[in-house]
């Protein structure tokens, strides 16, 4: 977040309206605070189930009235109404090189397949999980002694470089993907 907030200035031409978090205590929350971006918390915890949650996210998002939202750590499925109302508008990053390992514990499960490169990728989010059009992405090689750890560390500075790129271009209304490293 911070890394796309940071480059949404000069010629950018997108601009951050609104962070939000469903955990009162992400760092995230104190860092676009600082950086004067509006904040918000919308707790999962406060509704019966997920189509409450996205409803009020919905309602968030409209008082807003955002010309793109980028998920960037947040941690919850929407559901297939909550991503369809906002298809076209909505992008995620995920720590791995998609369709590969959709879901969590990506450095590992890359290591376990015995694969060569790993890295990141941003893709237009969809109904399906970690799924819809690859925008761009990042990749690096696997050391024989990576470990899940140390491959996160080699792939979150792709994140940094990735995420703000394909914001840019797409924001530009350009889609054709960035692709960056090895």
């Amino acid at each position: 977040m911070v890394a796309l907030a940071e480059s949404m200035t000069g010629d950018h031409p997108a601009r951050p309206v609104l962070v939000v978090s469903n955990k009162a205590d992400t760092g995230g929350l104190q860092k676009a605070a600082e950086m004067g971006i509006p904040t918000a918390v919308i707790s999962h915890k406060d509704f019966d189930d997920r189509a409450s949650f996205d409803r009020a996210m919905t309602d968030l998002l409209l008082s807003v009235a955002p010309d793109i939202i980028c998920l960037a750590g947040f941690m919850r499925i929407f559901t297939p109404e909550f991503t369809t109302q906002w298809q076209g508008q909505m992008l995620n990053i995920h720590p791995s090189l998609l369709p590969k390992h959709k879901g969590l514990n990506t450095h590992a499960r890359a290591l376990e397949a015995g694969d060569t490169l790993h890295g990141c990728t941003v893709h237009a989010v969809t109904a399906d999980l970690d799924d819809g059009p690859i925008l761009g992405q990042a990749q690096v090689a696997i050391a024989p002694d990576d470990t899940p750890d140390t491959l996160a560390a080699k792939v979150l500075p792709l994140e940094h470089a990735l995420y703000p790129a394909v914001l840019r271009r797409f924001a530009l209304g350009d889609t054709r993907p960035v692709m960056l490293g090895a």
